[in-house]
């Protein structure tokens, strides 16, 4: 995987001395071998890596949300890792370090591609009120696993690929349903016959399993510090709520339950409750 670079126009450097506490916007080496590496993509729906020094772990926030933060390769360097949502404007933006600091960074703007797709069931595009209610409390079960942080093991920086398929739909797309306006499309999409196993990508627990009105059969898995990965659309689901699972542990298969046009895996990740470009969490 190619190094992060940062533009020369969005590196703002800082020298901040507070309580013991130096802070440098600039990117560096850091103890996970390259190909482990997110990938800095300072975009909406993308990273933003941000290399500090600290004779602490420093606890860094994003809009009121705990940001992952990883281990340097010499003392007191660390890396903050920001999940920046598609819903995020281009401009500048700042974290909090230890609640007495900010850091600035650019958000730069990136053009999303269009695609339109046709829905026979009609209550996938325009869902009766019964729906509606089952699909705010879908929702709120799914938030409360995308808010969660546990810091209880080391931050996962790399995943890989949790079923074998094509991308059938990017992440970012501006979505059509029957030529109705929609969300744009938080995850990614990779076709495969009914019934191809799906592993998850890294180690994870699960968090929340079920048959929901858009997802169909949905598994949510809490990699650590604000980092969640979601996979729908799944014909049968082999674990539980609870279960701790390794990387290459199988989930369940392929489907097509829920809104689709056919069987395929959308896999989702979230970071800091920020849903992010996948591509840029694989290991190649």
């Amino acid at each position: 995987m190619p190094k992060p670079v940062i533009q020369s126009t969005s590196i703002l450097k800082h020298s901040l001395h507070t309580v013991g506490i130096t802070l440098l916007l600039v990117y560096a080496a850091f103890t996970t071998a390259q190909s482990r590496q997110p990938v800095h993509l300072p975009v909406p729906g993308g990273l933003v890596l941000l290399a500090m020094e600290s004779d602490h772990r420093p606890e860094v926030q994003f809009e009121g949300r705990r940001v992952m933060v990883l281990e340097g390769d010499s003392q007191n360097q660390w890396m903050a890792v920001v999940g920046i949502s598609l819903a995020h404007l281009p401009g500048t933006y700042a974290v909090q370090v230890d609640g007495l600091k900010s850091i600035s960074f650019d958000i730069n703007p990136k053009d999303y591609e269009t695609q339109y797709l046709t829905v026979t069931n009609q209550r996938q595009v325009n869902p009766t009120a019964d729906d509606l209610v089952r699909i705010r409390r879908e929702k709120a079960e799914m938030d409360r696993t995308f808010v969660n942080w546990d810091d209880s093991a080391d931050p996962v920086t790399a995943f890989i690929l949790p079923t074998r398929g094509v991308v059938s739909s990017s992440f970012g797309l501006r979505r059509f349903f029957n030529d109705q306006a929609r969300s744009p499309h938080s995850g990614l999409d990779l076709a495969a016959a009914e019934g191809v196993a799906i592993v998850a990508p890294a180690r994870g627990k699960v968090t929340a399993t079920g048959d929901y009105f858009f997802n169909g059969n949905t598994v949510l898995l809490d990699h650590g510090h604000g980092l969640i990965s979601m996979y729908c659309h799944m014909s049968r689901i082999n674990v539980t709520p609870g279960d701790i699972v390794a990387a290459g542990e199988l989930l369940g298969a392929v489907g097509r339950t829920g809104r689709v046009t056919g069987p395929h895996l959308h896999w989702s990740v979230s970071l800091n409750n920020a849903r992010v470009d996948p591509n840029l969490f694989l290991a190649e």
